[in-house]
Formats: C-alpha cells, structure tokens, sequence
C-alpha cells in the first residue's frame, strides 16, 4: 500500500536526517520541506504572495505525482504549529490525493528539548541542505522566537489514533528512531533508493520552516 509519513516537530528537532533514515531502509522517498523552500528564497522573499504560491504550488503537485506513481510513497517533514488552524487545514490537502487512492497517512511527531535542538541547529547536514540556516546568530534567535510564538507538539490532537506515534528523540541516534517507526508502522524493511534521501550526519538536523512554510525549522 502506498505510504504518506509525516514527520511533524519543532525546528531542528531532527525531522530530515530521521526522515533519511526511514528512507534509507523503505525505499519511501524524502522531501524534507527545505527542498520546496529553498529554491524560491533567491527570488521572492519569505511570506510573499509569490513564495507561499510557489512553495505551495510545488509541494501540492510533488506529492500529487508521487501518490500517482509507481513509487512506494513519501516521507514528508513538516513543522506543524498546532495552535495555527491553516496548518491542520494544509495536511489534509496534501493527504488527499494518497486518502482518495487508497494510500495509508502516517504521522510521526518528534519532542527533543530546546537545549538539544539549538545545538542541531548548527549541524552540518542542516547547513549543507538549507542554506537560510546558515546565519547562525539569526537562525538561533528564529528558533527561540519560533518556540514562544507556537505550539509545535500535539497536545490531545492524535489521542487514540493508531496513525500517530510520538517519540522523544533528545537522546537518540536518527537509525534508533527509523527503528522504532518501522516496527510501529509495519513499513516495508528493505535496501532504500538514492533520490530524494537527504544527508544523513546523525541527529544533527531538524529541516523544516514553521508556521505558514516560513524557513525557520
């Protein structure tokens, strides 16, 4: 069955190297938000009407190829602000084309410490793959303001759901996580494809942008 998991968490909790992991062993591919983000940020500033149509646009017609393809399915990292309703509303459009083929959504959602992510932050894997990561004085400070304005882990949203699986990951290696999330999941364990895995440096990493897609995860 065609597989959508999300890895949802506060910024630089570790999403994209985790997702890189799974990837590795399951052959889903990883599109780590960054990968939609990136490319616009030299053109259209963050926030504009043209950046959140082409971010938009780009994740909406990947995963909508993806989900009709021959591909086993994606690991999408994403940091959800739970607190922020256009986020929830933003999953379920995305899910959408892999509910309507019959495809299995996975939410898998990251808790590591705020000591422990400022630390990542700096990591190189991080650095390597998003390159508005790497004004280190500017990044930490987004991070720090980030976790004041927002809620990034759930509080009740996923309870008694078997489609959700929360993993404190402070104090643990990326493959102990992708470990975890197989077994939990019953995803398929076999030799990973290349495209679309990220770099893999350990737990160093955590891609994403936070509320409305902004490049602060």
């Amino acid at each position: 069955m065609k597989t959508l998991l999300y890895i949802v968490g506060p910024p630089a909790a570790g999403k994209m190297t985790v997702g890189a992991a799974i990837a590795a062993r399951t052959g889903l591919r990883l599109f780590h938000n960054h990968m939609a983000i990136e490319p616009v940020l030299p053109f259209f500033a963050f926030g504009t009407p043209p950046f959140h149509r082409l971010v938009d646009g780009f994740r909406s017609r990947l995963i909508e190829e993806v989900a009709a393809s021959d591909l086993p399915g994606l690991i999408f990292t994403y940091v959800w602000a739970f607190d922020h309703p256009a986020d929830a509303r933003a999953v379920a459009g995305w899910s959408e084309p892999f509910r309507r083929r019959g495809g299995r959504i996975l939410f898998l959602e990251l808790a590591a410490g705020q000591e422990e992510r400022l630390r990542r932050n700096e990591g190189a894997s991080r650095l390597a793959a998003k390159p508005s990561k790497r004004d280190l004085a500017w990044s930490r400070d987004n991070l720090l303001e980030s976790d004041r304005r927002y809620r990034f882990n759930s509080a009740g949203e996923f309870d008694g759901r078997d489609d959700h699986l929360r993993i404190d990951n402070t104090d643990l290696a990326a493959e102990a996580v992708a470990e975890l999330v197989i077994r939990r999941f019953g995803l398929n364990d076999g030799p990973g494809e290349g495209p679309g895995e990220g770099p893999d440096e350990g737990p160093d990493e955590g891609p994403d942008e936070g509320p409305d897609e902004g490049p602060d995860g």
